[in-house]
């Protein structure tokens, strides 16, 4: 369960500060607001797509978030990954770096989505154990 937990806490940092904190910090940037064009998308869609991304990843950080609310996290920043990947391909072509790196991010996200279910299950089977005890 150590291991488990130790997986669990660095894809999952990972995830929070690539995909929550660094977006907060540089997304009103010349360069950010130019990627979003680059792929076809208005400037406003990158700012919605920073909120979005900033309030999943505090809740994939925070233990005390809803096991539902993070579902939804998860399944969001999985959408953002793909999304992000055949944006990338259909602009920059499939062979292009930026259309293969949210599948690295998406990889993490996997890894962190395990091991977040692993220790759910553990701390679920834990409890059922005291309450016949």
């Amino acid at each position: 369960m150590k291991k488990t937990k130790i997986y669990f806490w660095i894809t999952t940092s990972i995830i929070f500060l690539m995909e929550g904190v660094l977006p907060a910090l540089t997304s009103q940037t010349e360069l950010a607001k130019e990627g979003i064009r680059h792929l076809g998308y208005p400037v406003y869609f990158g700012n919605m797509l920073v909120v979005f991304k900033i309030a999943g990843a505090l809740a994939l950080i925070f233990p005390q978030v809803p096991k539902r609310i993070k579902e939804w996290a998860y399944a969001g920043f999985a959408f953002d990954f793909i999304a992000a990947a055949v944006s990338h391909a259909a602009v920059d072509g499939p062979g292009n770096f930026q259309a293969f790196f949210p599948i690295i991010f998406l990889a993490l996200l996997l890894l962190s989505y395990w091991n977040y279910h692993k220790i759910v299950s553990g701390n679920e089977t834990k409890k059922n154990q005291s309450r016949w005890a």
